[in-house]
């Protein structure tokens, strides 16, 4: 009976589906009455090639992986389908460059609180694997090299 516990135990330990990304330093910048759009910014990690796919906060109708470019001369934003998380690699969601677009806002969001964020990474192979993050709230003048 140890025996088996014992396999099992390895053979979890050894499935890929296990592999996980990792968020570091999650928040969100603060918003001023009536504004309906902010940011949410973080750092990603993953032991193996993972993409980050979507993601969705309960606090916004709309939540976006956004990019900002420079392009000619003007700092452009757009929307993008996933982010690439390559193996061991760090992946900052910043200002100025990928990042949440939480928008449509339903309230004020007030530095202290907390905004829950749904992360969907695919994993290679294609599963999708859900992981939920509390992104503390920071001021709305917290610098964009603060991440």
């Amino acid at each position: 009976m140890r025996y088996r516990a014992i396999i099992g135990i390895l053979a979890l330990a050894a499935s890929p589906s296990l592999a996980q990304v990792t968020v570091h330093d999650p928040w969100v910048r603060a918003t001023v009455p009536e504004q309906k759009t902010t940011g949410g910014f973080m750092t990603l990690t993953s032991p193996t090639d993972a993409r980050l796919v979507s993601v969705s906060s309960p606090i916004a109708g709309l939540t976006e992986v956004h990019q900002m470019t420079m392009e000619n001369g003007v700092m452009r934003m757009r929307a993008v389908s996933s982010i690439e998380i390559p193996a061991g690699k760090q992946v900052q969601l910043k200002p100025g460059g990928f990042h949440i677009m939480l928008m449509n806002l339903k309230r004020q969001v007030k530095e202290g609180e907390t905004v829950p964020i749904t992360l969907v990474i695919e994993e290679k192979g294609g599963k999708r694997v859900p992981i939920e993050v509390k992104a503390p709230v920071r001021p709305l003048n917290t610098p964009a090299d603060s991440n």
